[in-house]
């Protein structure tokens, strides 16, 4: 399967990594991570990147890192259909004090513009 893991820094993102790439040690997946801009992140792309490469050399995972530009939830929903992704892995997704899902605003656009499926990991 062809996955494409979008991560700004945010800690719902890097537990999508940590998730992302245990199950592709198991599976096999072909992994594409896109760092994307977060502006609710404090890490910068290069801190992410560093980190990213970091777990994935740990892991023995091979994963291409990509650093797209512009609008985080149009440019992960435009990769993944131009290139053919069979999915697109996010992190998101807070429980209110009421048991309802707050997503962020990246993730509420993927989910709602993407043809290819979407795993929200929470």
């Amino acid at each position: 399967m062809k996955v494409l893991l979008g991560i700004g820094g945010s800690e719902d993102s890097v537990r999508a990594l940590e998730e992302t790439v245990s199950r592709t040690t198991v599976t096999g997946d072909e992994l594409t991570v896109a760092l994307v801009d977060n502006p609710s992140s404090d890490r910068s792309k290069d801190e992410l990147e560093e980190s990213v490469q970091d777990l994935l050399d740990s892991e023995g995972v091979d994963a291409e890192i990509r650093r797209l530009e512009g609008d985080p939830g149009s440019r992960l929903v435009r990769v993944a259909e131009e290139e053919g992704f069979d999915k697109i892995v996010l992190g998101g997704g807070q429980t209110s004090p009421m048991g309802k899902i707050n997503i962020g605003g990246i993730a509420e656009f993927v989910l709602l513009n993407s043809h290819v499926t979407v795993t929200l990991v929470r």
